[in-house]
């Protein structure tokens, strides 16, 4: 049976570090700074018979702007449809359900967020960035 939910406390931390530090958007994250970012944001577990799966969060304000962020499911995982449904539980989450702008990046997974409405940006050319990576 899969599961999504927003309890922290089911939240496998060391599954998740294990795989964002090896993945292109947050190579070397540490179990600190995972722990950091799960602290700051509203957390998505997603869980096939109660073992965690994958994981996403949200970074948001709750009425004007939201960042999907860390989204992923476990390589085994994968081709089930999985990151629909947690991507579609995001996206129906009642304390989101007023958020006006959503956003991410993604180098690999357009067709996924295009199915819930996600396009390129319309004015890229407002839109600017500070790395300090």
């Amino acid at each position: 049976m899969i599961t999504v939910s927003t309890d922290k406390t089911k939240l496998d931390v060391p599954f998740i570090q294990d795989f964002l530090k090896d993945i292109y958007w947050a190579t070397g994250r540490t179990i600190d700074e995972v722990q950091t970012t799960i602290d700051s944001s509203l957390c998505f577990g997603i869980y096939l018979n109660d073992v965690q799966i994958g994981f996403a969060r949200v970074v948001t304000d709750y009425v004007v702007f939201a960042y999907l962020m860390d989204v992923f499911i476990a390589e085994e995982h994968r081709g089930n449809g999985y990151s629909s449904i947690l991507i579609e539980a995001m996206m129906n989450e009642p304390v989101l359900k007023n958020i006006k702008i959503w956003r991410l990046a993604t180098s690999d997974a357009h067709f996924l967020y295009e199915k819930f409405g996600f396009k390129a940006l319309a004015h890229p050319e407002k839109m600017m960035e500070k790395v300090t990576i």
